[in-house]
This record gives C-alpha cells, structure tokens and sequence, in this order.
C-alpha cells in the first residue's frame, strides 16, 4: 500500500450515497490526505444536492457538481449509436459509455486542483474498475489511482453500514437498511439492476424493480405515432420539433418507457472473466438504434452498411472493455464518422406495447431507386439478362470443383 506520505491530495467519483461516503472518510484515514469529491450529473435523476450537504458536513473543502448530460450524449452516446453498437447481441452499453466521461472529468479536476490521485467506488469484480482506470491513464499516464474495494476489507453492506456508525459518518441508516435489493445505474440513456435475487438466473424479477417503463401488458392500447429526424447519423428532432441532445433522450425515454419499451435481461460476459445477470431499461436508445437502422436502409452503400455491421461487434467491445480513448477506438471513429454522412432523413415510428415498428422512412439522400427495383416496368432500367453473366462466373469454381469429383 502507498504510504501517507505521498497522497496530499485525491479527487473522489462521489456520489453521496453509503459506499462512496464509507470511502470518503476512509481516504483520509488511511491515506491522511484531503479528499476533493466530484459528482456528476448523468441525467441518473438523483437530486444532486444532498451529496453537497454530505460533502460539507464531512469537512470537503473543494465539491465539484457538474451538469454532463448534454456533454454525455452529444460527445459519447451519439458517436456510439453511429456504430450502430450492441454488445452481446443485446446490451446497448448504457453503464459502459458513461465510464468515459467521469474519468475523464476525475483527472480533469486532479489537474485543476493539483492532486495527486483519482479514487472510484468500483469493486475488484467489475468492469467499472478497468473502464475508469484504462481511460485515466490514457489521459493522464502517470496518475495514481486508489480502488478501496480491491485494498480494505469492508466487502458487505453490513461492516459499510458499522464503519459509518463509528465514524459519525452522515448516512440516513434507515434508508440504507430499506435500500433496493438491487445495485442499481442509472443515466441519460439508461438504468441497470444487478445483485440480489438477479444473482440466479432462473428468478423472475417482479415487476415493482422496473423504475422507467411500464410492463407491454399494463402499455396503453393505443400506440403512439411520431417522426425522427436525424442529420448526419445523429436525431436531432421530433415531430419537427428540434431539440438539444439531452431534451431530445429524455423525451425518447418518456415516450418509450409509457410504452413499455426497452426492457431487457440477459447475462453478459464480463471483462474480468466472469459471467454476469443484469436487467436493463434503455427505452429511448431502443428507439434510436431501430430508426437509424431504417435510415441506413437507404442511404447507405450495401458495401459500407455491410463493413460497419462486421466492426461493430469489435468496437462495441471497445466500449464495453474500457477502451474509448484506445487509438484503435478513435480510429474505428473516424471510419464510421466519414459513414454518417448522408445518413440524413426522417423515421416515421409506431410504439406499441413494448414494439418499436418502423412505418416509414426517406431521405434526400436516399440510394433506394424505385425505378430499378420495381416489379413492374421498368422501362429497361435494369437488364434481367446480365443476371445470367454474374451467376455463371459465381458457379464457376463450384462447377470445376464438381467435375473434379469434390462433392461437399
């Protein structure tokens, strides 16, 4: 362990809640240094205030609370959602591409105030831990970073709880006592649960866990109609109405969420090795990856859209294993950036009891030419004969491997 002597100063993802409030004091215990908390407003809904008063109560001189939510999705949600990224088949990376931007902001606040270390509340079992550390050291390669979960001993929320009895640590013991079964995330584009009766695989979770959406069988009877807009890969309007990044996700959210949309559960193939449950509510993000993806129906190249689809398995586990400010991440972007630019248009869409339907879609940027892929006349736009030429070249090598008695 680092001796006392050489932490004067360590900035702390705070987020006023029993761990990180544990860990506060246990910082300055341990270390014998000042703690400079920072809690960053993802769009998760907690009221950030609270975690002010706490801060202050425990004596923190420098409190940093920042509004990041137009930032979060504007600068990381939306480049993700260009690749059109899924990990897993399913998981839309709603925890992973917010690991970015707080470590980002952590060694932008250590310079800012000259500290000597950064420090996060993830546990030694997570994927978190690597996520803020790999993206620390990519920005600021000689940084410390302290991770209790991996150095002391306080592993249940019951020697958490104690350490803050002794300590006269503010925490509302009640409520901590009451708190959800469930470790739970949230932000702008998403909401996890993880941990308790989710640790089996075979439970069922009822249906009072879900904060977000209502269930497709308690969704009202008539779906909701509306159009969105995207300009260069990103939505930028509903209804023609257009809206800042972050306005645009939390109405995308409301209105998927009323409908019973993206709801998911799955266990997941986490970085460390280990496989994990988790339960997800990510209503407006399922809505926009089914738009783009009619919108790209028609203004991408078949080349192009088919490339991108390849990649995106590789760069979603970029984003899933902590390497958004890997080079190979930045140059994947560059690629599927130059992708966007004609995926410009309109999503006419249809919510219905957890269903997003796509009714329509178009684009002055369109590839779809309804005079070549007509069923009808189409006044020789297309040669039916040059089919024949094509076909004959793609059978040769199954032809000579044929006659050479090679039968598969």
């Amino acid at each position: 362990m680092t001796t006392q002597s050489e932490f004067k100063k360590v900035v702390l993802a705070y987020s006023g809640g029993l761990d990180t409030s544990v860990i506060l004091k246990w910082l300055e215990d341990t270390y014998g240094c000042e703690v400079v908390t920072f809690t960053a407003d993802l769009g998760q809904g907690d009221e950030l205030e609270p975690a002010r008063i706490k801060a202050q109560k425990m004596g923190v001189k420098q409190i940093f609370i920042e509004d990041l939510r137009e930032e979060f999705i504007r600068d990381y949600v939306f480049p993700m959602f260009r690749a059109n990224a899924v990990y897993e088949g399913e998981y839309l990376l709603g925890t992973s591409i917010a690991r970015p931007l707080i470590a980002k902001r952590l060694v932008d606040i250590a310079n800012q105030t000259g500290a000597d270390a950064i420090a996060h509340g993830a546990t030694g079992k997570g994927n978190d831990q690597v996520r803020f550390e790999l993206g620390a050291y990519a920005l600021k390669p000689g940084i410390k970073v302290i991770a209790p979960w991996r150095e002391w001993d306080l592993l249940s929320r019951e020697k958490l709880m104690a350490y803050a009895k002794t300590h006269d640590i503010p925490v509302d013991f009640a409520a901590a006592g009451k708190k959800s079964p469930y470790s739970m995330d949230a932000n702008l584009l998403h909401i996890s649960y993880e941990g308790g009766n989710l640790e089996d695989p075979w439970w069922t979770p009822e249906e009072s866990m879900w904060r977000w959406s209502v269930s497709a069988e308690a969704a009202p009877e008539q779906g909701e109609e509306f159009v969105l807009t995207f300009v260069k890969g990103d939505p930028v309007a509903i209804n023609g109405e257009a809206l800042s990044p972050a306005t645009l996700w939390e109405k995308l959210n409301k209105l998927g969420g009323a409908h019973g949309v993206g709801r998911l559960d799955l266990v997941e193939n986490r970085y460390v090795g280990m496989k994990s449950r988790g339960c997800y509510e990510t209503p407006g993000g399922t809505i926009v990856l089914k738009a783009r993806r009619a919108l790209e129906s028609i203004t991408l190249d078949r080349g192009v859209a088919h490339l991108k689809d390849e990649l995106m398995p590789r760069y979603a586990e970029m984003i899933y294993n902590g390497y958004w400010w890997s080079p190979e991440r930045v140059m994947l972007q560059a690629a599927i950036d130059a992708s966007q630019a004609y995926v410009n248009g309109d999503v006419r869409l249809r919510l219905y009891k957890g269903n997003v339907q796509v009714l329509g879609r178009r684009s002055d940027d369109t590839l779809f030419d309804p005079s070549i892929a007509t069923f009808e006349d189409d006044a020789g736009a297309y040669d039916q004969r040059d089919a024949a030429g094509f076909i004959k070249l793609n059978a040769l090598r199954m032809r000579i491997a044929a006659q050479a008695g090679r039968h598969f």
